[in-house]
């Protein structure tokens, strides 16, 4: 079986650890490995069977926890080149280039990645194969998506995607004008608006579960992400499950599938996290 946790998402930290045959990728590390650890073992991830940590991009928000976390498990982190010189490396650390133009191999996981418009050195929207069939997409930290992130992302069972902002939030916010100018441009971040419709765009039958992830506390609310994208997705004729990712409370694993059964099953966050409150949001 394939599950996926989210043990937290935000611009306070990023991580999600993606579970097949036993074995456990971590995606994206945005806390310190402590906390990592704390979290993990909150949700029920045993990260005595990591197999490797794979980066979208450098940024500590994502990547504060990976050199430490892959020195005590020895395990490699998969990440572009321009990732992994941003971080500086660390002796005795191992790193598995992510590319566009191949795929990588990590224990029961195949990585590709896509390029994405942001301001970090190589920064990647990533998609893994788990060895059962199961594919998932990760993409957050961009404000356009792009035609090769759309061929990218074309039909995978689960999808992480930003929604991070509300418009009208937003602009009535108390950011400056050149912040928010810089949260809505095209190296910026995704709106509601604007992930459910690349969501829209991406939607197929097989399609079984998404996750908006990276919720601004100031300019969202997990409330207003679900009311924009929900409707959307559930006219197009998902029938799949929708989790809101928090920042401060990890997720318990749920089941990812390639196909969808009905009734699909129960998870606490479908109707109730929103009230976990939304993750905390800093211009970075």
């Amino acid at each position: 079986m394939t599950s996926l946790s989210v043990l937290g998402s935000g611009s306070a930290g990023n991580a999600f650890a993606l579970v097949s045959e036993g074995m456990v990728l971590l995606i994206d590390a945005g806390f310190s490995a402590r906390e990592i650890a704390r979290r993990a073992a909150v949700a029920g991830v045993d990260l005595t069977r990591l197999s490797g940590i794979a980066l979208t991009h450098e940024h500590g928000d994502h990547a504060q926890g990976a050199l430490r976390l892959a020195e005590q498990h020895d395990v490699p982190v998969l990440a572009s080149a321009g990732t992994w010189a941003a971080l500086g490396g660390r002796r005795g650390v191992r790193h598995l280039p992510l590319r566009c133009t191949s795929r990588t191999e990590c224990g029961p996981f195949t990585l590709a990645g896509c390029d994405l418009q942001h301001d970090a050195a190589e920064p990647l929207a990533l998609t893994v194969t788990t060895s059962a069939g199961v594919t998932v997409g990760i993409a957050y930290d961009f404000g356009r998506a792009t035609q090769a992130l759309r061929y990218h992302f074309r039909s995978l069972n689960a999808i992480v995607l930003e929604a991070n902002y509300d418009e009208v939030m937003l602009r009535t916010s108390a950011y400056p004008a050149s912040v928010q100018h810089r949260i809505a441009g095209g190296g910026g971040h995704l709106s509601n608006t604007a992930s459910a419709q690349l969501l829209l765009e991406l939607h197929h039958p097989g399609l079984t579960t998404v996750v908006l992830a990276h919720l601004s506390r100031r300019c969202n609310t997990p409330d207003a992400a679900r009311a924009a994208v929900e409707p959307v997705l559930r006219a197009a004729g998902f029938a799949g499950r929708l989790v809101i990712a928090t920042q401060d409370s990890p997720l318990a694993p749920f089941p990812l599938t390639d196909t969808l059964t009905l009734p699909f099953p129960a998870f606490a966050d479908d109707a109730a996290a929103t009230k976990n409150g939304a993750p905390e949001e800093a211009p970075v």
